[in-house]
C-alpha cells in the first residue's frame, strides 16, 4: 500500500469546485437510455457516447475531478485508438471504477439487501489498477422504514464495505465509502 499515492488521489478527487462524473452505466442501463432516444446500443455507439463526454475539454478540466467507469469502459479505446482512460487523464481527471455486482436479497432478512462482489475483488482491483483506475465505487443499499434496517442488515453491509475498502487500499485504489 502506497499511502502517499492514496492520499494524493483522495485530495485530488475533492478539489474545490470539481466533482465526480458517474459514467458507470451498465450495458443494460445505457441500452435503456439509448432506447429512449432511438439510438441502438452497440459497443461502438456506447464508445462514441462516452468519448463525446470525455473529450469535452473545458468541462472536464474545469469541473471534473474523477470519472467512475464501468468494466466495459475502462477497457475501451476511442475511434483514434487512444484509450478512454488516457483521454480522461489528459484533462487532469482521475479514472475510477464501479466494482460491486449489485445488491441481492439477504437470506432470512425479507426485504433487505446486501451488495455482492467481494468474491475475486482483489484480482479485479489489480486488473483495474493496471487499466488506470485509482479509485473505486461500491454501493450499499439499506432500506429504511418502520422495521428496517435490521441489525443484521447493517452489520452485513458494514462488513462488506469494510472488506471492500481494505482490499482497495491494499491495491492502491481509493475506496469511496
Amino acid at each position: 500500500m502506497n499511502l502517499d499515492q492514496l492520499v494524493a488521489t483522495a485530495k485530488a478527487m475533492v478539489a474545490p469546485g470539481k466533482g465526480i462524473l458517474a459514467a458507470d452505466e451498465s450495458t443494460a442501463t445505457i441500452r435503456s437510455r439509448f432506447d429512449a432516444i432511438g439510438v441502438e446500443s452497440t459497443p461502438n455507439t456506447r464508445r462514441d457516447y462516452r468519448e463525446l463526454l470525455f473529450r469535452s475539454e473545458k468541462a472536464m478540466k474545469d469541473h471534473i475531478s474523477g470519472v467512475i467507469l464501468y468494466d466495459e469502459t475502462i477497457r475501451q479505446f476511442a475511434r483514434d485508438e487512444s484509450r478512454l482512460v488516457d483521454i480522461i487523464k489528459s484533462h487532469g481527471a482521475i479514472p475510477g471504477i464501479k466494482v460491486d455486482m449489485g445488491p441481492r436479497e439477504m437470506p432470512f432478512f425479507p426485504g433487505e439487501r446486501v451488495t455482492d462482489g467481494l468474491d475475486n475483488l482483489r484480482d479485479r482491483l489489480r486488473d483495474y489498477y493496471v487499466h488506470g483506475a485509482r479509485f473505486a465505487k461500491w454501493r450499499a443499499v439499506i432500506d429504511i422504514d418502520a422495521r428496517r434496517p435490521s441489525a443484521g442488515s447493517v452489520k452485513a453491509n458494514a462488513h462488506a464495505l469494510a472488506r471492500y475498502a481494505a482490499m482497495c487500499q491494499e491495491e492502491n485504489i481509493v475506496p469511496i465509502v
